[in-house]
């Protein structure tokens, strides 16, 4: 049998094993390459880059809030104020399992299902890594409980903050204001830099009107942490640099006399330095303290608050829009006497009611018998009402209305603080473009005793009054005297002073009438008189809460408090050489001489015997 041998080609063989060795090779050597070329990007071109990702695990960066600044009255008095305190924070990446830790410590500490919601809210809008307050305010009882139990609780620790405390409560809280916690809104257009490390912001008042000075710029430090992300070492702090201190031109004293004359009366007191234009007296009756809004307030006593008949949040004193009453008619006759409409001798009868010409209808005087005969000045000093319809007829609607416009009835003040109303100064182009109606004459007879549309707020007439005060000089009403930094002071920026171009002697008279209203033998105010050794200048308003029918009389033991008429009242002190202007509102008071005027009697007695002190101590 044949056998068949194969025969083996050397030479080939060997070509293909060379032929391996070198792709082999070739391989090894780009694979060196790739090595030695990542190596170099490494360490040279991406140094920097991992570098700082190397950094960035064990290098955390933690804001420093910046100490907000303290708001003081002008003597110095702290109306707003920063109080070391213990908050319970939580660090969310640190914690496993948040809902069980949340159910031990609220089981710890009693802590309300309603801060377990806002702790929630919270965290959403903070960073993972950040912590978010849980429980402020801590007892030394509840530190004490904690510390016990803290090791068991990773992410979770105890904190020393300092948090905002007003120490005059409901005083001063519509004019202070308060701050809180950031809400969703607001998160939305705050610059995230300059608030790092905090989550409160001025909500109302100076507190808000004044954020930017009050709030400092907030600081850093970068922390080494471990692997459990721990804090071992701090590498660098950039120290936070406080917000500016603020000095208003509040007299918390004459706050207080203002707060407590109000007594049992909703309504409110300003008053104004009429060289000036700093605010002495700003109080809103009633108050409400500030201090829970800081930390979080309720929802339970915010709706009781809110829902109340007295409305305590509501700042009568900036947003309260009442009738001003007779306080106009100091005002009124003045533009009688600018226009020539009137002398001060023109004597007009009063019967006790006025009609227009072919018209049943009587405009009533608030004195049934009628005041007779009397001239401008014994018009404004008995407060007759039928020679202010007479008047305002004389003058008209639209005369009426530009000239109260100069003295900035029907606009904003521009004090310095957000929200306030302007009031309103009717016209017959404002009926045509807002009630699409036309006006009638009965109108500006109603506006000439200041009822109808008309409407004001307190500081409106507070500011009136000292412009009147000051010969038609016009003052723009603030609250802050001087801001303060660790470098320098400055005051506020300011308007501009302007006038009005009035003659001095129709001025002259009109104040001599206001004068008589407290110290003539007939003046509606007379009792303001007793005691002082200065001249008042004033004059009383009652304000119609509803109208009364022809055929009706008022009576006012037998309607309901809520409908009584308001009580006004304004003046200025010392006659010769005034220094405070103050208007008043007591709502349902009923009588501004009786009611109203006592209470302003009360604020600038107490005001010019401080002066009068200051001056026996110089």
């Amino acid at each position: 049998m044949d056998r068949k041998f194969a025969i083996k080609d050397s030479l080939a063989e060997n070509r293909i094993f060379l032929s391996r060795i070198v792709a082999a090779f070739l391989l090894i050597l780009f694979m060196i390459a790739g090595l030695i070329i990542r190596l170099v990007y490494l360490q040279v071109v991406g140094h920097e880059h991992y570098a700082t990702l190397s950094t960035d695990n064990r290098i955390k960066v933690s804001p420093l809030a910046p100490t907000r600044g303290v708001i003081y009255d002008r003597k110095g008095r702290m109306l707003a104020e920063n109080v070391p305190t213990y908050s319970l924070e939580l660090i969310p990446e640190q914690i496993k399992d948040m809902d069980g830790t949340l159910a031990k410590l609220q089981k710890l500490l009693a802590i309300p299902d309603e801060k377990i919601q806002q702790f929630h809210k919270q965290r959403k809008r903070n960073k993972a890594f950040a912590t978010t307050p849980l429980l402020q305010n801590l007892s030394d009882e509840d530190v004490a409980k904690f510390a016990v139990v803290r090791p068991y609780f990773a992410g979770v620790d105890v904190y020393a903050r300092l948090v905002r405390n007003y120490p005059f409560g409901e005083l001063a809280a519509h004019v202070v204001g308060y701050v809180g916690r950031i809400n969703e809104k607001e998160l939305k257009t705050l610059p995230t830099t300059e608030y790092l490390g905090t989550d409160i912001i001025g909500k109302n008042g100076i507190e808000k009107s004044y954020e930017s000075h009050l709030l400092g710029i907030a600081g850093f430090e970068e922390i080494e942490t471990n692997a459990q992300a721990r804090a071992v070492n701090t590498v660098s702090t950039v120290e936070p640099i406080a917000g500016s201190n603020i000095y208003l031109t509040l007299d918390m004293d004459l706050q207080k006399i203002a707060y407590d004359a109000l007594g049992d009366y909703n309504g409110a007191i300003v008053a104004i330095d009429i060289k000036t234009g700093g605010v002495l007296v700003f109080v809103s009756r009633p108050g409400f303290d500030p201090n829970p809004f800081v930390t979080g307030i309720s929802f339970k006593e915010y709706k009781s608050m809110k829902e109340s008949s007295d409305q305590p949040l509501y700042n009568r004193a900036l947003r309260g829009l009442y009738p001003p009453g007779s306080t106009v008619k100091p005002f009124l006759a003045l533009a009688g006497l600018e226009y020539g409409v009137i002398n001060v001798g023109n004597r007009h009868f009063c019967p006790g009611y006025y009609k227009l010409p072919n018209v049943d209808h009587k405009y009533r005087d608030w004195k049934k018998t009628g005041h007779g005969m009397v001239d401008m000045n014994e018009a404004i000093t008995q407060s007759c009402d039928v020679y202010f319809y007479d008047l305002a007829l004389s003058l008209g609607i639209d005369r009426m209305s530009e000239f109260m416009h100069k003295f900035g009835f029907g606009e904003k003040s521009g004090i310095d603080l957000t929200g306030e109303v302007g009031g309103l100064m009717p016209s017959k182009e404002w009926k045509r473009s807002h009630r699409n109606r036309a006006w009638y004459p009965g109108e500006t007879l109603i506006t000439g005793i200041g009822q109808g549309y008309m409407q004001v707020t307190p500081l409106q007439l507070a500011r009136a009054t000292a412009t009147l005060a000051n010969g038609g000089k016009i003052i723009t009403p603030h609250l802050v005297h001087e801001i303060v930094t660790p470098d320098y002071a400055t005051p506020p920026e300011l308007h501009p002073d302007t006038r009005i171009p009035l003659k001095k002697q129709n001025i002259d008279n009109v104040i001599q009438a206001m004068t008589n209203v407290v110290h003539g033998s007939r003046g509606t105010a007379r009792k303001l008189a007793n005691g002082i050794n200065y001249q008042i200048a004033g004059k009383t308003g009652t304000a119609q809460v509803f109208t009364v029918k022809q055929e009706e009389k008022y009576n006012e033991n037998a309607i309901d408090f809520k409908m009584r008429d308001h009580a006004l009242f304004i003046a200025f002190a010392p006659v010769h050489d005034p220094k405070i202007a103050i208007a008043v509102i007591a709502e349902h008071g009923g009588h501004g001489g009786s009611i109203a005027g006592p209470m302003a009697g009360d604020v600038i007695k107490a005001y010019m015997n401080s002066q009068q002190d200051a001056t026996n101590e110089n």
